[in-house]
């Protein structure tokens, strides 16, 4: 059983940084491509970050030169940077393993969700 555990949420002002971090247990991380997802209160959720095994990064438009994704895999760990915060960030943040496609929400491990809340 791979469990996903998250950090690094909290409240920041708009313009802002913040980091999260999701570790997960178990030995397939390296090989599974990586996802974060958020969902904000009354939205469907959306994916806002994926990476490969190998390294190969994308974003939507929403979040595109403002989030980054990455990963140690000597670490099992996983990483989103999102830099320029802006209110309508604010939501719970997921990671996500999946054995091929993040995209698909079924079939793969998610974390607990950690909580970003963007406001001045």
């Amino acid at each position: 059983q791979v469990q996903l555990v998250e950090s690094g949420g909290g409240s920041v002002q708009p313009g802002g940084p913040l980091r999260l971090s999701c570790e997960a247990s178990g030995r397939i991380f390296s090989r599974y491509p990586m996802g974060w997802y958020r969902q904000a209160p009354g939205k469907k959720p959306e994916l806002v970050a994926t990476i490969s095994s190998s390294g190969i990064t994308d974003y939507p438009a929403s979040v595109k030169g403002r989030f980054t994704i990455s990963r140690d895999n000597a670490k099992n760990t996983g990483y989103l940077q999102m830099n320029s915060l802006k209110p309508e960030d604010t939501a719970v943040y997921y990671c996500y393993l999946h054995p091929s496609v993040v995209h698909d929400p079924v079939g793969g491990y998610w974390g607990q969700g950690t909580q970003v809340t963007v406001s001045s």
